[in-house]
């Protein structure tokens, strides 16, 4: 853990890397989901698409802070309106993480990759073959996080340990053990999709609006999970990716970005389990994240900057024990903290102590501020602004996409990505 106490690394405590991946889907002028290619070459940098061909995806350049990231999330989704608006047929940006209207499948076109990257498309077509093409037309945002080499070399000389990639390797070990814990106060915390369109469900039941008792659908049960809950092995490297790679070995998943889990370990470069056994871990990447229709830039910065004191205070926790009864156990907090009323289930933490979901956000939000309430106001706000959220649940996001969009989820949307792109109208 972060030796947070040691006055030389508290001072650099908040220095990091982050980088965000926000998907989002292109309509058109109708609301349908389109059906055109990729509107951006692949010398675009910044925007390719995920998983299918109309599911654009933005990838920021690793920043310095939470705000310069949202600030480049912000850039490339008005370079895509832009662009967008200026197509013979106009298109636009779906503000919602669940999908419009959907007339059938072919709505859903898997993502065309050629030549050296053909590859991508065929794995796709397994996915869809695997899970569905209406579940992976879920969007929603990564966030990638480092801790900032000048804090981690002033830890290392404070931890008394003599190999520095070990110990940055246990480090962000025990970081995805505890995120995987207690991960699911953000899924909680951020959570922004309660409102469906109907044709999700049953074919041609168009602009019907469905609640299924979730704030965040993709995040829920009927979301980007596998078919098991995986059980994996914190103690090194080594033993980490092995216990991804027996799921592979084994049949159960085709390669490790199969496997949905909300926390990922990765190493820098190729992103393959040998890479990150040779190199070690470069980064941490967190991906229970929505689209927050109710900002322009789909995510909050008072929720990117609350995901990075997140993983500050794991960091800077003691481990506790997380075997694989509390590793099944966590994964339904996560699905738990997806509900629409937190206060009807239960989080169970790792010391098997249990609260409704509500108290236990207030718990955690509780402990952050009392460990960071040595910094800024800024970081005081934000903790504030999201301790409100496990206090008055009217103050959370799904409860407010509720009032604003019930009575015509698919329409309503339309026209709010209508207006966001209104200024580049000619």
């Amino acid at each position: 853990m972060l030796n947070a106490r040691n006055p030389k690394v508290r001072e650099l405590l908040l220095r990091a890397n982050i980088g965000l991946e926000k998907e989002s889907l292109r309509v058109d002028a109708n609301g349908r989901m389109a059906r055109t290619r990729h509107p951006f070459p692949d010398t675009e940098e910044r925007i390719t698409r995920d998983f299918c061909e109309n599911q654009t995806e933005i990838n920021t350049p690793v920043c310095r802070s939470a705000q310069e990231a949202v600030d480049e999330v912000s850039r490339c989704t008005e370079h895509i309106r832009q662009t967008l608006s200026a197509l013979p047929e106009k298109e636009y940006l779906w503000p919602f993480s669940n999908p419009p209207y959907i007339e059938d499948e072919d709505d859903i076109p898997v993502a065309i990759f050629e030549g050296a990257r053909a590859s991508k498309t065929t794995y796709r077509e397994y996915l869809a073959n695997n899970y569905g093409r209406y579940k992976m037309a879920f969007s929603g945002i990564h966030f990638n996080f480092s801790f900032a080499d000048e804090l981690l070399e002033e830890d290392f000389k404070a931890s008394g340990e003599v190999d520095f990639q070990k110990y940055k390797n246990q480090l962000y070990l025990e970081l995805a053990e505890k995120s995987a814990a207690y991960g699911w106060i953000l899924t909680a915390a951020t959570a922004a999709s309660p409102l469906l369109d109907g044709s999700f469900f049953t074919k041609g039941l168009k602009d019907v609006d469905l609640f299924v008792g979730m704030a965040s659908v993709r995040c829920g049960d009927m979301g980007y999970w596998n078919h098991f809950a995986p059980i994996l092995n914190y103690e090194s490297i080594e033993s980490y990716a092995q216990s991804i790679r027996r799921y592979v070995d084994d049949g159960v998943i085709a390669s490790p970005t199969e496997l949905y889990y909300p926390v990922r370990l990765k190493p820098r470069g190729l992103n393959n389990l040998t890479t990150l056994e040779k190199e070690g871990v470069d980064h941490i990447e967190l991906r229970m994240f929505d689209l927050n229709p109710l900002v322009p830039e789909g995510f909050d910065v008072r929720d990117a900057l609350f995901a990075h004191l997140f993983l500050v205070f794991m960091a800077s926790t003691p481990r506790l024990p997380f075997d694989s009864r509390a590793q099944v156990r966590a994964v339904q907090n996560f699905k738990n903290a997806a509900r629409y009323d937190l206060q009807l289930v239960k989080t169970v933490f790792p010391n098997d102590a249990a609260y409704s979901l509500l108290n236990a956000g207030r718990i955690i939000v509780k402990q952050m501020k009392n460990f960071f309430d040595d910094e800024s106001d800024e970081i005081k706000e934000c903790l504030d602004f999201q301790e409100q959220k496990f206090v008055d649940q009217r103050a959370r996001y799904p409860y407010v996409v509720m009032e604003k969009f019930s009575g015509g989820f698919w329409k309503k949307g339309l026209q709010l990505a209508k207006e966001r792109q209104a200024k580049y109208n000619v």
